[in-house]
């Protein structure tokens, strides 16, 4: 049983601030779109607390999420990619049932011990 099949539904898209950036993440991004990292951080980019991270639009969806998917998909960052094998959802099953709810892509049928032996495979 598949514990998670994302349905590009873009909720995980949604907020501000919470899309952060490794440093070799900038340069691989930088590169699909093909522009130099630094324009890439200046058109996309903004620091909240101390760290980069990508801009949200007025709709305060993520710059690159469109009507059906991610703009970036192929190299997107790490934070995204991992949705929602997130640490606290693994380790706190209050956690994963509140991203049940949030999330359309995570099977409402998996046992929470079966989404923790996915999440580390």
């Amino acid at each position: 049983m598949k514990a998670f099949d994302c349905k590009m539904c873009g909720d995980c898209c949604y907020g501000e601030g919470g899309i952060t950036l490794r440093d070799e993440e900038v340069g691989r991004i930088a590169d699909f779109l093909g522009i130099s990292s630094t324009s890439f951080m200046t058109q996309y980019c903004e620091t909240r607390n101390g760290r980069l991270t990508i801009r949200s639009g007025a709709d305060r969806f993520c710059i690159f999420f469109q009507q059906r998917g991610c703009r970036i998909h192929p190299v997107k960052p790490r934070v995204c990619s991992s949705w929602p094998f997130y640490p606290a959802n693994v380790r706190d099953e209050e956690s994963w049932e509140l991203a049940k709810d949030a999330c359309p892509g995570i099977n409402r049928d998996c046992e929470f011990a079966e989404f923790v032996r996915q999440a580390k495979k």
